[in-house]
């Protein structure tokens, strides 16, 4: 399998138009369609964006490593990659609030869960 036919089948398990996968990457439908086809070369920031926008095991896209069950990074490693980014932010204050969740003691995650419940209902 190319890497032009793991970025389809990547975009089919997402359930998506060529449209709609180009444009969270930022490229248009044409730019994925020339991918899948193998007409155009994935770049290396286009590799990574499909990594990163859809949690797409590196390895698997780049080589096909694991075959299609290695497709997608496994949820606690996305968990692990989005506290490491969150920990680089140049933010301050996302930086203070992550690293104070990590040291809160476990009698304040119910609090806090309900807490973030509250602005998930003013939402709606």
């Amino acid at each position: 399998m190319t890497q032009g036919e793991r970025v389809k089948s990547v975009r089919d398990k997402k359930q998506m138009t060529m449209e709609q996968f180009g444009e969270k990457l930022g490229v248009t439908k044409t730019a994925i369609s020339r991918i899948e086809k193998g007409d155009r070369s994935l770049t290396e920031q286009m590799l990574k964006s499909i990594c990163r926008e859809f949690s797409v095991n590196e390895d698997w896209l780049r080589t096909g490593a694991g075959g299609p069950e290695n497709m997608f990074i496994p949820e606690d490693m996305r968990y692990l990659n989005t506290v490491g980014r969150l920990g680089n932010e140049q933010n301050e204050f996302k930086k203070f609030c992550i690293n104070m969740l990590m040291e809160l003691p476990d009698k304040y995650w119910d609090y806090i869960y309900e807490e973030f419940k509250k602005f998930e209902k003013k939402e709606e």
